[in-house]
């Protein structure tokens, strides 16, 4: 098997003859890792240019407003391939284990005469091994890594793995860049198939997560770029709310612009001022080296369609691109992801297929990660197994352009991680309009934005008396949809890997507690909304 990798990766994917048309489309989905919505060329970025995700847009279907379900590698995978919120798939952490018998939607296509593949990172459970419902497969355990010699990386990143590669149950070493590597895999395998069955190949790249490496030839691109801080770099309170106490604190934690990493800080924007040390961490050089990954990603995905033209498949397939979910850098004062904030949700979602899409359309309504597997089973031709739940739904007619009722609003969670505490267990309820943030088992503010008027959710509403039949009436939807989809309880599951706890000394202080909860003892009653003194009131359902 080395010596095939080893050709593989001096000599390139061989060319097929034309495979003739199959009434079925065939699927391409790549996946990428950590890619926020808004780094893409086409829109507007200030340096970053990706020509062929450009492409992959114009000809045809942006969803401009897709996000997912958890903001974390794992349960967002699983949400991907089963189309559950993850307290239905169960996979709430990097470092558990999914529970036996989950079945990803690849095993639907399967039954259904599909020929499936996997090719990239897993990273469900301690595992590469072979999954049900793919006849081909390689992966790796846990992260993975760039390049199998570990270099161009300033920091040890957790659960990353030894340059190994698993390969239908044979063990193989990476040979080069990881994001080249695996797409010259998945063309190797589309390359040799034989016959007209249509196929699945499922992409799922290590790029562009943390710690950001670029390929050798990208580095340095942008190396000049200007790079500002977001508006929402120091998250300020107003008289309609308080920003969260946990918020503040988490600015100087692992996951805060503070203290990013535990890592010497360093740059105009870090607390502290500059530090003289080759690792320091500096926010503007960190997403200058998140876009220079980027590219390869863009190059690969190139490679790939036009593959598809030159095989003579391109019109019949559904292409398919999507981040696992966003990056924050230096939005509401952190890094990273998790939390229910739109870098961190937001995702880019690009379909395009030709026979059925039309070219350069968007998408507008709220679509989410657990809405892809059944969206693309529908295009397929294969109907959900009825024993088989599902909590998306297809949006096939909207990528169609065909006019269609869609959902109020999609239900956001994440669980509270002992490897990264700062972040506490967070629900939200995110519409076309508004997004209802509520945090579970802290003393704290909960928070809500108006989407439209306020992108950078900048202004927390959710003290504003204007606004209190909007918060009653979304807190009511948030339960309602916990409820139909059987997450009313929170499954705890055992602390696994390594915890970041820390914090810096001399960093960004701690938060003060919400002003809004402190009232006289004997407050005018007009002067309190209800439901701060404790009043119940009727809660409406939910439209």
């Amino acid at each position: 098997m080395p010596a095939l990798l080893a050709a593989l990766l001096l000599g390139g994917a061989p060319m097929p003859a034309a495979i003739g048309p199959v009434e079925r489309p065939n699927v391409l989905v790549i996946l990428a890792d950590d890619h926020r919505y808004d780094a893409l060329g086409f829109l507007g970025h200030p340096f970053l240019k990706t020509p062929h995700l450009d492409a992959l847009a114009a000809r045809g279907a942006h969803c401009a407003n897709a996000v997912v379900t958890t903001s974390l590698c794992s349960p967002s995978r699983a949400s991907i391939l089963t189309g559950l919120y993850a307290h239905t798939h169960g996979v709430t952490d990097n470092y558990n284990p999914p529970a036996d018998g989950l079945v990803w939607f690849p095993k639907h296509l399967q039954a259904a005469g599909y020929e499936t593949a996997f090719v990239g990172k897993w990273h469900m459970g301690d595992t590469d091994a072979p999954q049900p419902g793919f006849d081909h497969w390689i992966s790796f355990r846990g992260q993975g890594t760039y390049f199998p010699d570990g270099r161009g990386t300033s920091r040890k990143v957790p659960q990353n793995s030894d340059g190994m590669l698993n390969v239908n149950g044979t063990q193989a070493p990476q040979r080069g860049y990881i994001t080249d590597e695996l797409t010259d895999l998945a063309l190797d395998w589309l390359g040799k198939r034989q016959g007209e069955r249509p196929w699945l190949m499922y992409l799922s790249h290590k790029a562009v997560h943390s710690d950001f490496v670029p390929a050798d030839r990208h580095r340095g691109t942008y190396a000049d770029a200007p790079w500002s801080p977001p508006p929402s770099f120091h998250p300020t309170d107003a008289p309609t709310g308080a920003r969260p106490r946990w918020l503040r604190d988490q600015r100087n934690s692992r996951h805060g612009v503070g203290f990013a990493y535990n890592l010497p800080q360093s740059g105009e924007n870090a607390a502290g001022g500059n530090v003289a040390d080759e690792n320091a961490f500096d926010l503007a050089a960190y997403h200058r080296r998140y876009c220079e990954a980027i590219l390869a990603l863009d190059e690969t995905t190139g490679r790939l369609t036009d593959w598809l033209e030159e095989s003579g498949q391109a019109e019949n397939t559904i292409v398919v691109y999507l981040g696992d979910n966003g990056f924050q850098f230096g939005e509401q004062g952190l890094i990273d992801k998790r939390t229910a904030y739109a870098a961190s949700v937001r995702i880019p979602l690009l379909v395009r297929w030709p026979a059925a899409i039309p070219a350069g359309s968007t998408v507008e309504q709220t679509v989410a990660s657990i809405d892809l597997a059944p969206t693309l089973l529908d295009a397929c031709g294969v109907p959900w197994p009825e024993d088989t739940p599902c909590d998306g739904r297809s949006f096939l007619p909207l990528l169609k352009g065909e006019a269609a009722e869609w959902r109020e609003a999609v239900l956001y969670e994440y669980l509270w991680e002992w490897n990264y505490p700062h972040t506490p267990t967070t629900h939200a309820v995110i519409g076309e309009r508004w997004k209802y943030v509520r945090y579970h088992g802290v003393w704290d503010t909960d928070e809500l934005f108006d989407r439209h008027a306020d992108p950078h959710e900048t202004v927390n509403l959710i003290a504003d008396p204007a606004h209190q039949e909007t918060v009653t009436r979304l807190r009511a939807e948030l339960f309602a949809l916990l409820a139909e989809t059987g997450g009313e309880t929170l499954p705890l599951k055992p602390d696994r890997g390594v915890s970041f706890p820390w914090r810096r000394p001399d960093g960004p202080p701690p938060g003060a507690f919400p002003a809004r909860f402190d009232v006289p003892s004997e407050p005018p009653a007009a002067s309190v909304p209800a439901w701060v003194r404790g009043v119940e009131t009727a809660e409406p359902s939910p439209p």
